[in-house]
Protein backbone atom coordinates (compact mmCIF):
# COMPACT_ATOMS: atom_id res chain seq x y z
CA UNK A 1 0.00 0.00 0.00
CA UNK A 2 1.34 3.41 -1.02
CA UNK A 3 -0.10 5.32 1.99
CA UNK A 4 -0.79 3.19 5.06
CA UNK A 5 -3.72 4.78 6.86
CA UNK A 6 -3.02 5.12 10.56
CA UNK A 7 -1.78 7.50 13.24
CA UNK A 8 1.22 8.67 11.18
CA UNK A 9 -1.02 9.35 8.19
CA UNK A 10 -3.36 11.51 10.29
CA UNK A 11 -0.51 13.34 12.02
CA UNK A 12 1.20 14.25 8.75
CA UNK A 13 -2.09 15.48 7.28
CA UNK A 14 -2.69 17.64 10.36
CA UNK A 15 0.80 19.15 10.12
CA UNK A 16 0.40 19.91 6.40
CA UNK A 17 -2.97 21.56 7.00
CA UNK A 18 -1.48 23.60 9.83
CA UNK A 19 1.30 24.76 7.51
CA UNK A 20 -1.22 25.80 4.87
CA UNK A 21 -3.29 27.72 7.42
CA UNK A 22 -0.25 29.42 8.97
CA UNK A 23 1.30 30.50 5.67
CA UNK A 24 -2.04 31.80 4.38
CA UNK A 25 -2.46 33.83 7.57
CA UNK A 26 1.08 35.22 7.75
CA UNK A 27 1.24 36.07 4.05
CA UNK A 28 -2.38 37.32 4.07
CA UNK A 29 -3.33 35.12 1.14
CA UNK A 30 -6.69 33.75 2.27
CA UNK A 31 -8.54 33.83 5.61
CA UNK A 32 -7.05 31.07 7.82
CA UNK A 33 -10.51 29.77 8.68
CA UNK A 34 -11.30 29.27 4.99
CA UNK A 35 -8.19 27.14 4.49
CA UNK A 36 -8.81 25.11 7.64
CA UNK A 37 -12.46 24.49 6.79
CA UNK A 38 -11.50 23.40 3.27
CA UNK A 39 -9.11 20.79 4.65
CA UNK A 40 -11.58 19.45 7.22
CA UNK A 41 -14.38 19.35 4.66
CA UNK A 42 -12.18 17.45 2.22
CA UNK A 43 -11.49 14.80 4.86
CA UNK A 44 -15.15 14.46 5.80
CA UNK A 45 -16.39 14.41 2.24
CA UNK A 46 -13.85 11.85 1.06
CA UNK A 47 -14.66 9.63 4.02
CA UNK A 48 -18.37 9.82 3.17
CA UNK A 49 -17.77 9.17 -0.53
CA UNK A 50 -15.56 6.19 0.29
CA UNK A 51 -18.42 4.67 2.26
CA UNK A 52 -21.15 5.51 -0.26
CA UNK A 53 -19.48 4.75 -3.56
CA UNK A 54 -19.31 1.02 -2.89
CA UNK A 55 -23.06 0.55 -3.12
CA UNK A 56 -23.75 3.44 -5.52
CA UNK A 57 -21.79 1.77 -8.33
CA UNK A 58 -24.03 -1.29 -8.23
CA UNK A 59 -27.27 0.50 -9.20
CA UNK A 60 -27.66 2.78 -12.23
CA UNK A 61 -30.36 5.03 -10.66
CA UNK A 62 -28.20 5.65 -7.61
CA UNK A 63 -25.20 6.23 -9.85
CA UNK A 64 -27.05 8.88 -11.86
CA UNK A 65 -28.25 10.53 -8.65
CA UNK A 66 -24.69 10.62 -7.34
CA UNK A 67 -23.48 12.26 -10.56
CA UNK A 68 -26.32 14.79 -10.33
CA UNK A 69 -25.25 15.68 -6.79
CA UNK A 70 -21.67 16.16 -7.99
CA UNK A 71 -22.90 18.49 -10.73
CA UNK A 72 -25.15 20.48 -8.38
CA UNK A 73 -22.34 21.02 -5.88
CA UNK A 74 -20.01 22.13 -8.70
CA UNK A 75 -22.61 24.62 -9.97
CA UNK A 76 -23.17 26.07 -6.51
CA UNK A 77 -19.45 26.31 -5.80
CA UNK A 78 -18.57 27.89 -9.14
CA UNK A 79 -21.52 30.26 -9.18
CA UNK A 80 -20.90 31.61 -5.69
CA UNK A 81 -17.22 32.06 -6.44
CA UNK A 82 -18.04 34.19 -9.48
CA UNK A 83 -20.84 36.28 -7.96
CA UNK A 84 -22.85 36.54 -4.75
CA UNK A 85 -26.08 37.73 -6.32
CA UNK A 86 -28.95 35.73 -7.81
CA UNK A 87 -27.27 35.24 -11.18
CA UNK A 88 -24.87 32.62 -9.74
CA UNK A 89 -27.01 29.77 -11.05
CA UNK A 90 -25.97 30.62 -14.62
CA UNK A 91 -22.77 28.72 -13.77
CA UNK A 92 -24.83 25.60 -14.49
CA UNK A 93 -24.68 26.38 -18.20
CA UNK A 94 -20.91 26.40 -18.89
CA UNK A 95 -20.33 23.33 -16.69
CA UNK A 96 -23.09 21.36 -18.41
CA UNK A 97 -22.05 22.59 -21.87
CA UNK A 98 -18.50 21.41 -21.31
CA UNK A 99 -19.08 18.13 -19.49
CA UNK A 100 -22.34 16.89 -21.02
CA UNK A 101 -21.25 16.32 -24.64
CA UNK A 102 -17.92 14.74 -23.65
CA UNK A 103 -19.49 12.27 -21.21
CA UNK A 104 -22.25 11.46 -23.73
CA UNK A 105 -19.66 10.77 -26.43
CA UNK A 106 -17.69 8.51 -24.11
CA UNK A 107 -20.78 6.51 -23.19
CA UNK A 108 -22.08 6.24 -26.77
CA UNK A 109 -18.72 5.07 -28.12
CA UNK A 110 -18.29 2.59 -25.28
CA UNK A 111 -14.97 4.06 -24.17
CA UNK A 112 -16.45 4.48 -20.69
CA UNK A 113 -19.04 1.90 -19.55
CA UNK A 114 -22.11 2.80 -17.53
CA UNK A 115 -20.54 1.48 -14.37
CA UNK A 116 -19.69 3.60 -11.37
CA UNK A 117 -16.18 2.27 -11.04
CA UNK A 118 -15.35 3.96 -14.36
CA UNK A 119 -18.02 6.62 -14.86
CA UNK A 120 -17.76 8.34 -11.46
CA UNK A 121 -14.04 9.17 -11.52
CA UNK A 122 -14.01 10.20 -15.20
CA UNK A 123 -17.08 12.42 -14.82
CA UNK A 124 -15.73 13.81 -11.56
CA UNK A 125 -12.47 14.84 -13.20
CA UNK A 126 -14.32 16.54 -16.06
CA UNK A 127 -16.75 18.34 -13.74
CA UNK A 128 -13.83 19.52 -11.61
CA UNK A 129 -12.05 20.88 -14.66
CA UNK A 130 -15.18 22.68 -15.85
CA UNK A 131 -15.69 24.13 -12.36
CA UNK A 132 -12.16 25.55 -12.27
CA UNK A 133 -12.42 26.99 -15.78
CA UNK A 134 -15.81 28.55 -15.07
CA UNK A 135 -14.62 30.19 -11.86
CA UNK A 136 -11.39 31.55 -13.32
CA UNK A 137 -12.96 32.65 -16.59
CA UNK A 138 -15.99 34.27 -14.96
CA UNK A 139 -14.12 36.06 -12.19
CA UNK A 140 -11.43 37.44 -14.47
CA UNK A 141 -13.94 38.58 -17.07
CA UNK A 142 -16.05 40.39 -14.47
CA UNK A 143 -12.99 41.90 -12.80
CA UNK A 144 -11.77 43.36 -16.09
CA UNK A 145 -15.20 44.70 -17.00
CA UNK A 146 -15.38 46.45 -13.64
CA UNK A 147 -11.91 48.02 -13.83
CA UNK A 148 -11.95 48.79 -17.55
CA UNK A 149 -15.52 50.01 -17.84
CA UNK A 150 -14.34 53.10 -19.67
CA UNK A 151 -13.09 50.96 -22.54
CA UNK A 152 -16.52 49.38 -22.85
CA UNK A 153 -18.05 52.86 -23.02
CA UNK A 154 -15.52 53.80 -25.70
CA UNK A 155 -16.49 50.76 -27.73
CA UNK A 156 -20.15 51.70 -27.46
CA UNK A 157 -19.30 55.24 -28.59
CA UNK A 158 -17.65 53.76 -31.68
CA UNK A 159 -20.83 51.92 -32.56
CA UNK A 160 -20.17 48.45 -31.17
CA UNK A 161 -23.05 46.46 -29.76
CA UNK A 162 -23.07 46.09 -25.97
CA UNK A 163 -22.19 42.39 -26.19
CA UNK A 164 -19.32 43.03 -28.61
CA UNK A 165 -17.86 45.92 -26.61
CA UNK A 166 -17.89 43.88 -23.42
CA UNK A 167 -16.46 40.85 -25.21
CA UNK A 168 -13.46 42.81 -26.48
CA UNK A 169 -12.56 43.77 -22.92
CA UNK A 170 -13.36 40.51 -21.16
CA UNK A 171 -12.03 37.93 -23.63
CA UNK A 172 -8.25 38.25 -22.96
CA UNK A 173 -8.69 37.95 -19.20
CA UNK A 174 -11.11 35.03 -19.43
CA UNK A 175 -8.81 33.21 -21.84
CA UNK A 176 -6.17 33.02 -19.10
CA UNK A 177 -8.41 30.48 -17.36
CA UNK A 178 -7.18 27.90 -19.88
CA UNK A 179 -3.51 28.34 -18.95
CA UNK A 180 -3.37 25.89 -16.00
CA UNK A 181 -4.86 23.08 -18.07
CA UNK A 182 -2.66 23.85 -21.06
CA UNK A 183 0.48 23.92 -18.94
CA UNK A 184 -0.44 20.65 -17.25
CA UNK A 185 -0.95 19.00 -20.64
CA UNK A 186 2.25 20.43 -22.13
CA UNK A 187 4.41 19.32 -19.21
CA UNK A 188 2.82 15.94 -18.42
CA UNK A 189 5.50 13.28 -17.98
CA UNK A 190 8.22 15.92 -17.77
CA UNK A 191 7.23 17.84 -14.65
CA UNK A 192 4.48 15.74 -13.10
CA UNK A 193 2.93 12.29 -13.33
CA UNK A 194 -0.81 12.98 -12.89
CA UNK A 195 -3.21 10.98 -10.74
CA UNK A 196 -4.84 8.84 -13.43
CA UNK A 197 -1.45 7.64 -14.67
CA UNK A 198 -0.10 6.85 -11.19
CA UNK A 199 -3.37 5.27 -10.08
CA UNK A 200 -3.45 2.86 -13.01
CA UNK A 201 0.17 1.91 -12.49
CA UNK A 202 -0.51 1.16 -8.83
CA UNK A 203 -3.53 -0.86 -9.90
CA UNK A 204 -1.38 -3.11 -12.05
CA UNK A 205 -1.93 -1.64 -15.52
CA UNK A 206 0.90 -1.48 -18.02
CA UNK A 207 2.70 1.86 -18.44
CA UNK A 208 1.40 2.08 -22.03
CA UNK A 209 -2.22 1.64 -20.95
CA UNK A 210 -1.77 4.06 -18.06
CA UNK A 211 -0.28 6.65 -20.42
CA UNK A 212 -3.15 6.24 -22.88
CA UNK A 213 -5.71 6.73 -20.10
CA UNK A 214 -3.95 9.85 -18.84
CA UNK A 215 -3.74 11.31 -22.34
CA UNK A 216 -7.44 10.67 -22.75
CA UNK A 217 -8.20 12.53 -19.52
CA UNK A 218 -5.98 15.51 -20.38
CA UNK A 219 -7.37 15.97 -23.89
CA UNK A 220 -10.92 15.58 -22.59
CA UNK A 221 -10.22 18.20 -19.94
CA UNK A 222 -8.92 20.65 -22.54
CA UNK A 223 -12.13 20.26 -24.54
CA UNK A 224 -14.33 20.64 -21.47
CA UNK A 225 -12.49 23.69 -20.18
CA UNK A 226 -12.41 25.42 -23.57
CA UNK A 227 -16.18 25.05 -23.90
CA UNK A 228 -16.77 26.16 -20.29
CA UNK A 229 -14.66 29.31 -20.68
CA UNK A 230 -16.28 30.19 -24.02
CA UNK A 231 -19.77 29.82 -22.58
CA UNK A 232 -19.12 31.70 -19.32
CA UNK A 233 -17.50 34.51 -21.34
CA UNK A 234 -20.62 34.71 -23.49
CA UNK A 235 -22.84 34.85 -20.40
CA UNK A 236 -20.75 37.64 -18.91
CA UNK A 237 -20.68 39.60 -22.17
CA UNK A 238 -24.46 39.39 -22.44
CA UNK A 239 -24.94 40.42 -18.82
CA UNK A 240 -26.57 37.18 -17.72
CA UNK A 241 -23.83 36.63 -15.14
CA UNK A 242 -22.87 39.80 -13.29
CA UNK A 243 -22.18 41.38 -9.93
CA UNK A 244 -24.24 43.96 -8.09
CA UNK A 245 -23.03 47.52 -7.80
CA UNK A 246 -20.14 47.21 -10.29
CA UNK A 247 -19.24 48.30 -13.77
CA UNK A 248 -19.57 44.77 -15.08
CA UNK A 249 -23.33 44.99 -15.62
CA UNK A 250 -24.88 45.66 -19.00
CA UNK A 251 -25.65 49.37 -19.36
Amino acid sequence: MLLPVGFTFGAVLAVLLAVAVTVSAVARLRPPREVAVAGVRAAAQLAAVSLVIGWVVEAVPLLLLFLLVMYAVAVRTAGRRVTRNGTWWWAAVPIAAGVGPVVAALLLTGLVPVRGIALVPVTGILIGGALTATVLGGRRALDDLATRHGEVEAGLALGLLVRDARMEVARPAAADALLPGLDQTRTVGLVTLPGAFVGMLLGGASPLLAGAAQLFVLVGLMAVQAVAVAVVLELVARGRLHRDGGGDRVP
